[in-house]
């Protein structure tokens, strides 16, 4: 039988008390589907002999400086959960936006198109848009080059009741498309390799170094590949929405403008950092 503070206690070898006790109180809440008072009556020694080696496991995996996410193979995003595991980045809040500048657009009017997601990871983007325009004829498709998160991509789609397509397709060599997009979105590597010495250990220890980081001679080398392809590939008057590091919003604005976009707009997030770009093929 484990208690709460049994459970608890331990993390703070890792984490400040305030910091342990929201991460037990997540995964208890999120993968035991206790509240917050039966956590305090210690409803957590009622669990199953099943339940408690469950949560055992999932202590050890934080213990051993994997992010709480993975150890729970979960993550909230867009008020869904997402199967995720070191194949694929944990969904950031932030990224929230991305979906929403989709789904909030063609809300005010349904109509046909078709929307790629690329470098889609867990596939949350992909998969919150398709099930955010259920009701437009939407086609909507993510790419990646690891099979590994395709297929947690897949997974998640499928649970969700998504309707997405994912193609194994490594963005700095796209195919060779024209007028084939009414929006292409993107959250892709960013980080640069110099950045990491800023970052946590659970993060560099593991998340896959292949969707964060960029050499820091070319620090937007993804984002010149597919504004070459996004330029040609979309539709006219087709979006490109992408995640950007905030150190170079001005330069990845520029690289849009040379790349023959128009209305380019860097977009801010909560903190004020420029965090994203949308742009317009003429």
């Amino acid at each position: 039988m484990i208690t709460y503070r049994e459970f608890r206690q331990p993390l703070t070898a890792l984490y400040d008390q305030a910091e342990a006790t929201a991460i037990a109180r997540l995964v208890l809440e999120t993968a035991f589907g206790l509240t917050w008072a039966d956590i305090l009556s210690d409803k957590v020694t009622q669990l199953s002999a099943d339940d408690e080696a469950k949560l055992r496991k999932i202590q050890k995996k934080i213990l051993d400086g994997q992010p709480v996410q993975y150890a729970m193979g979960r993550a909230e995003f867009c008020e869904r959960w997402f199967d995720v595991t070191p194949a694929v980045l944990i969904p950031r809040p932030e990224t929230q936006w991305l979906c929403h500048a989709i789904t909030d657009a063609w809300g005010i009017m349904p109509r046909e198109g078709s929307i790629l997601d690329i470098g889609t990871g867990s596939g949350c983007i992909a998969a919150t848009v398709a099930l955010g325009l259920r009701n437009s004829p939407v086609e909507v498709v993510g790419w990646d080059v690891s099979d590994a998160a395709l297929a947690v991509a897949r997974r998640n789609a499928r649970r969700l009741g998504a309707e997405v397509t994912f193609v194994k397709q490594d963005a700095l060599c796209p195919p060779d498309d024209h007028d084939r997009w009414d929006v292409i979105v993107s959250n892709p590597p960013y980080v640069c390799q110099s950045e990491q010495a800023g970052m946590e250990r659970h993060v560099l220890d593991h998340e896959p170094h292949l969707a964060l980081f960029v050499p820091d001679d070319d620090p937007l080398r993804f984002y010149r590949s597919i504004a070459r392809y996004a330029v040609k590939a979309l539709k006219a008057g087709g979006e490109l929405l992408l995640e950007i590091n905030r150190r170079f919003g001005d330069d990845t604005a520029r690289l849009m403008l040379q790349q023959g976009f128009s209305h380019v707009e860097i977009k801010t997030d909560d903190y004020g950092n420029d965090r994203f770009i949308t742009a317009i093929r003429p």
